[in-house]
C-alpha cells in the first residue's frame, strides 16, 4: 500500500462538451489516474462495455444501492439515474491512486459538499452555437433531447458563479476551444496540485 493518499479531481461539463474524450487523453497519459466508473440506469450506447464505461443497472437495482448508502452521489439527469461508489473512490485513494470522476454540475454540487477537499474542474464549451454543432454532430440525441441539454448547459453556466459554503463550486474553468489545449491544461492543474 501506498504512503499518498490519492485525490480526487472531479471534472464536471455539460453533454458534449469534451469532456469523455479530455478523461481518455488523460487516463491514457497518467498510469497512477484512475477512473470512476458510474452506476447509470441509462441503456448503453453503442461500444458502450458493461464495466469499462459504465455499470448499468436496473432502476431496481440502482435504488437498493442508494437505500444502503453506497453513492458518494446521485443524480437524475433526463430522467435516466446515475450514482458514484463512495468504495470505489476511498478504496483507490487509500491505495495512493488519483481519482478521475466525470459527473454533471449537479452530481458535483453533492460531492463538494462530502468531499470539500477535492478538486474541481468544469469544462465548458466556447459557445452555445458550438455545443449545439457538437451534440448534433454526435447523433445519439433527438432534437428535443438536444434542446434540453442546451437548456441545462446554460443553467449550468450560471451556477458556476454561485458560492457554496464560501467557495466557488469550481477551483478551475477551462473553456474547451482545442481538445489538446484543454488536456494539457488539466494535466498541468493534477501536476500543480501535488505540489500544493
Amino acid at each position: 500500500m501506498s504512503n499518498r493518499t490519492g485525490k480526487l479531481f472531479v471534472i464536471s461539463a455539460s453533454s458534449g462538451t469534451g469532456k469523455t474524450t479530455l478523461a481518455q487523453a488523460l487516463l491514457q497519459n497518467d498510469k497512477n489516474l484512475i477512473q470512476s466508473i458510474s452506476y447509470t440506469t441509462r441503456q448503453p450506447r453503442p461500444n458502450e462495455i458493461n464495466g469499462k464505461d459504465y455499470f448499468f443497472v436496473t432502476k431496481q437495482q440502482f435504488f437498493g444501492m442508494r437505500e444502503k448508502g453506497e453513492f458518494l452521489e446521485w443524480a437524475n439527469v433526463f430522467g435516466r439515474y446515475y450514482g458514484t461508489s463512495r468504495t470505489f473512490v476511498e478504496m483507490h485513494q487509500k491505495l495512493g491512486k488519483d481519482v478521475l470522476l466525470l459527473i454533471d454540475v449537479q452530481g458535483a454540487k453533492k460531492v463538494k459538499k462530502l468531499m470539500p477537499g477535492a478538486i474541481y474542474i468544469f469544462l465548458s464549451p466556447p459557445s452555445k452555437e458550438e455545443l449545439r454543432r457538437r451534440l448534433e454532430k454526435r447523433g445519439t440525441e433527438s432534437k428535443a433531447e438536444i434542446a434540453r441539454r442546451l437548456k441545462v448547459a446554460q443553467q449550468e453556466l450560471r451556477e458556476l458563479n454561485a458560492m457554496y459554503d464560501g467557495r466557488y463550486l469550481c477551483d478551475y474553468r477551462i473553456v474547451n476551444r482545442d481538445i489538446r489545449k484543454a488536456t494539457e491544461i488539466v494535466k498541468t492543474i493534477i501536476s500543480a496540485e501535488h505540489l500544493s
